[in-house]
C-alpha cells in the first residue's frame, strides 16, 4: 500500500505561484511514477504531469511551459511548481502513484482557486 498527503493548495491571483506537495509513505519501492493530475468541475480529471522513478518527466501540453513535477526522495516528496497561474487552473489538484504491478494510489486532492 501506498498513502499520499497532499498541500499546498489554496486561493491566488492570477499571475502568481504556487507550490503543491505529495508526502508520500508506505510501499515507496512499488512505485514507478509520480504524477500530478487535475479535476475542474464538470470536467474529468486529466493528468497534468509525472515523473518517473529514474527522474524523467513528462506535461500535458497545455500546462509544460507554466508548471514543473519534481521529486525529493531523501524526504520522500514529490512537487508541483506552478507558475503563471489562470483561472482555468482552478481545480482540485491529487497526487498519483502508480506502481509496478499497475495499480493506482490517490491522494485526498488540494484545492487550487485562481482568482482573475
Amino acid at each position: 500500500q501506498v498513502q499520499l498527503v497532499e498541500s499546498g493548495g489554496g486561493l491566488v491571483q492570477a499571475g502568481g505561484s504556487l507550490r503543491l506537495s505529495c508526502a508520500i509513505s508506505g510501499s515507496i519501492f512499488s512505485i514507478n511514477q509520480m504524477n500530478w493530475y487535475r479535476q475542474a468541475p464538470g470536467k474529468q480529471r486529466g493528468m497534468v504531469a509525472g515523473i518517473t522513478s529514474s527522474g524523467r518527466t513528462n506535461y500535458a501540453e497545455s500546462v509544460k511551459d507554466r508548471f514543473t513535477i519534481s521529486r525529493d526522495n531523501a524526504k520522500n516528496t514529490v512537487y508541483l511548481q506552478i507558475n503563471s497561474l489562470k483561472p482555468e487552473d482552478t481545480a482540485v489538484y491529487y497526487c498519483n502513484a502508480y506502481s509496478f504491478i499497475k495499480r493506482h494510489y490517490w491522494g485526498q486532492g488540494t484545492q487550487v482557486t485562481v482568482s482573475s
